[in-house]
């Protein structure tokens, strides 16, 4: 199996893809302060990785400056955001996670399942929520079982398995 440069970069990295991704949204460029603080780590890891995602041509960085995708790192930055989305909306929607929760587990999440799981994840949360012919819905019908079989200890509370 052959590892492409996209999934030669580390969680951590991808987090950094994400996080400039996210807060350039706006304004088309991100700083490393800002980063820093989103990512909650020093601004000598936010140097640190900035000139490992530069060195893979991801970003555009000089010491001071702000920092930009380069296509490919947008692209890049782009996947990691789809695959987390998708995740975070299969634990909310499919599963009855509450949303913050979700999107820190999806951020986890993110970076250790590959494709072919995040996609039947997607695949998954289009078939429980499609009109189908039956009326039956799944992500209805779960949240419900959750709330009829299981006490408040457990899994539904918070208890690790």
């Amino acid at each position: 199996m052959t590892v492409t440069r996209e999934r030669a970069l580390s969680a951590s990295l991808e987090d950094y893809l994400e996080a400039i991704l996210n807060l350039s949204a706006g304004s088309k460029v991100a700083r490393s302060k800002d980063i820093a603080e989103v990512l909650e780590v020093s601004r000598s890891s936010v140097t640190g990785a900035l000139r490992t995602l530069a060195e893979k041509q991801l970003v555009n960085y000089k010491p001071y400056g702000f920092i930009t995708l380069t296509n490919q790192g947008w692209a890049q930055a782009e996947k990691v955001v789809r695959r987390h989305n998708i995740i975070k909306s299969f634990f909310v929607s499919i599963l009855g996670v509450d949303p913050t929760t979700a999107g820190k587990a999806a951020c986890r999440a993110e970076h250790a399942l590959g494709p072919q799981i995040v996609n039947r994840l997607l695949h998954f949360i289009e078939f429980a929520t499609a009109n189908n012919n039956s009326g039956l819905d799944l992500a209805k019908e779960f949240t419900k079982f959750c709330e009829n079989n299981f006490d408040k200890v457990g899994p539904d509370a918070g208890e690790q398995i």
